[in-house]
């Protein structure tokens, strides 16, 4: 099939941001620069709406980090930081973002799932055949499953150009 990218096109963005966190993070040592997610996702269409779904931990840069969010025009979707009597931690955003898609369909053209987390290919296939939506993955594709990618209709690999997208490296970019 072939992807469909006009201006009057609705399009609704969720981003895993715990997924391009810790992918760029362990890929380039660096953070993600939202916005130019965003942006590059967009690629000129309507935005409906853009969520990013995130976990809190009480950190100093959480607070600066969560109004640079939505200084670019995205929501924020908080859930805190479970630790279990053992130590072990829990943050998971996956149920309540592919609910939000769910929701959000039948206003939308297209779904963006900004993730490389392959636990999302039953979304994509549910928001294509019960929806008709046109879904679209950005994510790093040194990162992505490979199902993932082979199930949307479009996959923008951030990893074709990781500077447009990082901020800071601790280390050499990989190519």
């Amino acid at each position: 099939m072939a992807v469909i990218k006009h201006p009057e096109q609705r399009v609704g963005i969720f981003i895993d941001t715990q997924n391009l966190y810790h992918s760029a993070k362990n890929l380039y040592g660096a953070r993600v620069n939202f916005g130019a997610v965003v942006k590059e996702a967009l690629a000129g269409r309507v935005l409906i709406r853009a969520r990013a779904y995130v976990v809190t931990t009480e950190t100093p840069e959480e607070k600066s980090f969560f109004e640079a969010l939505a200084k670019v025009g995205i929501e924020i979707k908080t859930k805190d930081l479970q630790v279990f009597a053992g130590g072990a931690k829990k943050a998971d955003w996956d149920v309540g973002m592919a609910i939000d898609a769910v929701a959000l369909a039948p206003k939308l053209d297209t779904v963006i799932l900004a993730t490389g987390d392959g636990d999302f290919v039953p979304l994509v296939e549910y928001l294509k055949i019960k929806e008709g939506c046109q879904v679209e993955v950005i994510s790093f594709g040194k990162s992505s499953s490979l199902r993932l990618k082979e199930a949307a209709d479009d996959f923008i690999d951030m990893s074709a150009d990781p500077k447009k997208f990082l901020i800071g490296s601790s280390r050499s970019r990989r190519s």
